[in-house]
């Protein structure tokens, strides 16, 4: 039977309530659902700052062998959300942050993935219908990735007039190669299931609706294998695999601090809201 679960000070998971996740556990298989659905699952700061915590409290349970991230049923996430909802959206209205300040607030990205990257068990994603720019770079930093028919990844990043970041790129690079990556990146297409397979970027396509189970098809398979060799052996994959990731992307945060002062970023916005094409200008 399911139990419903939450973090308390103790760093515990016992009974309690998320208010913009669903948590819950069935032996060592943990399930955390991102629950906005009045926003489309949008990143905001507050939902970034549980999934966060969650993450970090996961870290290092031995008595965890298998992570589900999922979405909603009809879509895994919009991205990060700059709505005038935002309580950081919010606050930085209310008078301009200094650069410091906004370097530091650019960071709770890359620090949610890499506190999801840095979870010792196994972690899947569950991916439903639309994945998009922050929820895809979520993603990259878990395991593998279950895709429902009809669920996409897309970047709409640079058609708006920035760059990408949450420290993305290398994981991208290093599961696609260089030519998909740059596709992908750089022309903030949509890219289907079957395709994301086909690239690497997903392990697995289920029936529509269905990812949530498949992955945990996936979960239980990998709870039943010893658990101190699957550990070690991520951690000594990840160790390869990631070993120049802060190298090339330890300077996106400021690229993205660039590129959103630009006017070609208020074009891309602009456009973007005016459901109009953007005639961008290198300035």
């Amino acid at each position: 039977m399911k139990e419903e679960v939450a973090a308390n000070g103790g760093g515990r998971l016992e009974e309690g309530a998320w208010k913009h996740l669903i948590v819950s556990r069935q032996g060592p298989i943990v399930e955390v659902a991102l629950h906005r659905p009045g926003a489309r699952n949008a990143l905001n700061a507050a939902i970034i700052q549980e999934l966060t915590a969650v993450a970090r409290l996961l870290r290092r349970r031995s008595d965890v062998l298998a992570v589900i991230l999922a979405g909603g049923e009809d879509n895994f996430s919009a991205g990060a959300d700059l709505s005038p909802g935002d309580a950081r959206a919010t606050t930085q209205r209310s008078r301009v942050p200094t650069l410091l300040e906004a370097r530091e607030a650019i960071m709770t990205g890359p620090d949610l993935c890499r506190a999801w990257e840095e979870i010792e068990a196994a972690t899947i994603a569950a991916i439903e219908g639309y994945c998009l720019g922050g929820g895809c770079a979520l993603t990259m930093a878990c395991d593998f990735r279950i895709m429902g028919e009809g669920a996409y990844m897309r970047l709409p990043e640079i058609p708006l007039g920035m760059n990408m970041s949450w420290n993305s790129i290398p994981r991208i690079t290093t599961l696609v190669g260089p030519s998909r990556a740059k596709r992908f990146v750089i022309l903030g297409e949509a890219v289907d299931a079957g395709t994301c397979v086909g690239w690497g970027m997903a392990d697995e396509v289920a029936k529509k609706g269905e990812a949530r189970e498949l992955a945990r098809a996936w979960a239980a398979k990998i709870s039943k294998l010893p658990p101190v060799p699957v550990r070690m052996t991520k951690e000594a994959i990840n160790a390869q695999a990631t070993a120049t990731h802060l190298i090339s992307s330890f300077a996106d945060r400021d690229q993205f601090l660039l590129t959103s002062r630009t006017e070609d970023y208020k074009e891309g916005i602009a456009a973007f809201l005016e459901k109009r094409k953007p005639a961008f200008r290198g300035n």
